[in-house]
């Protein structure tokens, strides 16, 4: 088996950790909705393919790129789509499984302590940072050296827009992944992930296109749930 890049290495504890709470968060919605019932096998089966999943993401700048956390949060749902979906299960029951399983998952951290990384998120300072790294990942130098990682620009607002700020993603690495191993028909439901990922931090995502989708670029655009606005002032 190819070896996992040793930055991902450093983090395989807690990468697995989150996988089984997952299986467990799902364990219902797999007898109830995918009809499974040994779910033993199933846990055994997803965690084995975490474990290849593991050795095909690819390394981006590790802490020196924002994008290095999305792929440690997600493509753990890669193992899991492939596993239901050669147990036969349909991708919209999979990508419904996996938005309740992520959601429950992030409500286990206080809401206190995901709200203020809501506001970390739309912050100034964080704003500059992915500026930075928006205008970094469009080189060809930064592409020559990280193939797979995302490349985007950063939006700003114009006189009539409401979001706060938007980011274009010009190519990702979810989809680079996903059409090197054959996941494309799963990919749509790691990209539903991001609406709950930013709702459970006070975040309003708004997107109508993807990459995954056939569009030129993903079209986020983010702004501050009320609750989230309300702490800001």
């Amino acid at each position: 088996m190819a070896e996992i890049h040793p930055f991902y290495q450093t983090h395989r504890q807690a990468m697995e950790a989150a996988m089984r709470e997952r299986i467990d968060l799902a364990e219902a919605m797999l007898r109830e909705r995918a009809h499974l019932s040994d779910i033993d096998a199933i846990r055994q089966e997803v965690m084995d393919e975490f474990e290849i999943v593991l050795t095909q993401m690819p390394y981006v700048g590790g802490t020196a790129s924002r994008m290095s956390d999305f792929f440690m949060r997600l493509t753990g749902f890669m193992a899991i789509s492939r596993v239901l979906r050669r147990r036969g299960v349909p991708v919209p029951v999979i990508g419904e499984i996996e938005r309740e399983t992520y959601r429950a998952q992030l409500q286990t951290i206080p809401e206190a302590e995901r709200l203020a990384a809501g506001r970390q998120f739309m912050s100034r300072e964080n704003q500059a940072l992915m500026r930075k790294q928006a205008a970094r990942s469009v080189t060809e130098a930064h592409q020559a050296e990280f193939p797979e990682d995302f490349v985007y620009d950063f939006v700003e607002p114009g006189p009539q827009d409401t979001f706060e700020f938007g980011i274009n993603y010009k190519a990702c690495g979810f989809c680079k992944l996903a059409a090197r191993r054959g996941d494309t028909e799963i990919l749509p439901n790691i990209c539903g992930l991001d609406f709950v990922a930013y709702a459970t931090r006070g975040i309003r995502l708004e997107r109508t296109q993807t990459l995954a989708g056939g569009a030129s670029h993903c079209n986020f655009r983010f702004s501050r749930l009320p609750s989230n606005a309300k702490a800001e002032r």
